[in-house]
């Protein structure tokens, strides 16, 4: 659920374009469930036949007529669309839907294509047992790398299972798998010893929908989606488009005409840089490599308090308590890690929280003076040059410290990298004067924020 969030990288692709356009042909004619193949029933899926269910022990001719012309005639058609651009396409290829197409996976290599993996057969997986996907997706790239002469690089298995994206990436034969569709950008999955990268797809700027409802009616609808969709990641620039096709779908004459509609404005207007999946990954992989690190979130208790135990001054209690919340990774950024913590010092009561307010030190007090601070207190301090005042500024915080102490029952607290001196002290001025419930939601609130600071220094 976290992602990139505000962190998001400002991307210049190749050439200096804006938008980075991967257009994918899913290849799945001849793959299909069918009981010539040994399956137990015909296809029912991404099909123009409204409303189709499968028929168990039975061929459905109507169905394989349309899967049929997705080979025999839409992907001809969009092979003449791309080559006579000299557009790069990656295919998704089924497996056994390419070992049963022998020319067109030769018109595939001889234009240059990126043939990725589209698993062994265009099947449902969600119920398939883990160790049935495995042995699946081994044939797959075993099958793949028989037919086309070399394995494939990426991986989408589309009707996939809850492991799918595990399962594929535990192979460590796969630059990039796709079986997401969760960002408008790359990025590095931590799974086990292996960081795998994924390149998100996409469901939505996809031809599918001619199949689906609610839906595209005409060519038309889906041009000028693509259209939409290209105009405001240009306005943002620095993201991917990736574009789904199925020879199919938008192989048929009047579909194709809004794909042609989007390629000619794109053309018209420059800044995409049209590519391959596995591109984009070679683009990714040398300009954004993975970068690990510790994460809170994959902490045993003992580690994460010692790492976090003084975040809230000389009270551990608070990452102790934090730790045993549901942690994930929207906790493994300074933002989501603080808000954990806040919560237990918020929830605490007033008096864990009036101890935690004790347990800061006097600002350029006693103990600053004998260099008795906590280190993060010390660099606050010394970052607001705390550390180098005259006698008379120094008397002049004491002096304050003494009235304030005196009045509210707990010290000064100040985020002090938020301040300089002079601000500091007409701060002081002006907080003596509040009523000590006033001050100390006040001081509650300047805790919270130099813990924010503090943790900064430590996470993205």
């Amino acid at each position: 659920m976290i992602g990139y969030g505000p962190r998001a990288p400002r991307v210049v692709w190749p050439g200096g374009a804006r938008v980075a356009i991967s257009l994918v042909l899913n290849y799945e004619e001849g793959g299909e469930n069918h009981i010539l193949h040994g399956d137990a029933q015909s296809e029912a899926f991404l099909s123009d036949i409204a409303g189709a269910a499968p028929w168990p022990g039975q061929r459905h001719w109507n169905m394989d007529s349309i899967y049929e012309y997705g080979a025999r005639a839409g992907f001809w058609r969009l092979h003449r669309l791309f080559t006579e651009r000299a557009l790069p396409v990656t295919i998704y290829g089924v497996a056994t839907a390419l070992a049963r197409s022998p020319e067109q996976v030769k018109a595939m290599k001889e234009a240059g294509w990126d043939i990725a993996s589209h698993g062994l057969k265009w099947v449902e997986h969600r119920d398939m047992p883990e160790a049935e996907e495995r042995a699946q997706i081994a044939e797959a790239l075993r099958l793949h790398t028989e037919v086309v002469g070399e394995p494939p690089r990426g991986w989408y298995t589309g009707r996939c299972s809850v492991d799918t994206v595990a399962l594929t990436a535990a192979t460590g034969a796969l630059d990039w798998i796709s079986d997401t569709y969760d960002d408008d950008l790359p990025y590095w999955l931590e799974l086990g010893e292996r960081d795998q990268l994924v390149i998100p797809y996409t469901l939505e700027a996809n031809d599918m929908r001619f199949a689906t409802s609610p839906g595209w009616v005409t060519g038309q609808d889906f041009g000028q989606y693509l259209i939409d969709s290209y105009e405001t990641l240009l306005a943002e620039g620095g993201r991917m488009f990736s574009i789904g096709l199925h020879c199919r779908l938008i192989g048929r004459p009047g579909k194709l005409a809004g794909l042609v509609r989007f390629l000619d404005h794109v053309a018209e207007k420059g800044g995409a840089w049209f590519a391959t999946r596995s591109q984009i990954a070679d683009f990714w992989a040398a300009t954004y490599p993975s970068l690990r690190y510790e994460r809170p979130s994959r902490m045993d208790r003992d580690t994460f308090v010692a790492r976090y135990g003084s975040i809230f001054e000389h009270s551990p209690w608070i990452a102790e308590r934090a730790w045993q919340l549901e942690l994930g990774p929207a906790h493994d950024t300074a933002a989501g890690l603080h808000n954990a913590l806040a919560r237990m010092f918020r929830s605490a009561t007033r008096e864990e929280r009036l101890g935690v307010l004790k347990a800061h030190p006097d600002l350029a007090g006693k103990l600053a003076q004998a260099r008795r601070l906590t280190a993060e207190s010390s660099n606050e301090q010394s970052s607001a040059g705390l550390d180098a005042l005259t006698d008379d500024e120094r008397a002049a915080f004491q002096a304050r410290n003494e009235a304030y102490v005196k009045k509210h029952g707990f010290p000064f607290i100040i985020a002090v990298r938020d301040h300089s001196r002079a601000s500091i002290l007409q701060a002081f001025d002006t907080r003596i004067a509040n009523d000590t419930d006033t001050e100390f939601a006040t001081a509650c609130r300047q805790v919270e924020r130099i813990a924010e600071i503090r943790l900064s220094d430590l996470l993205p």
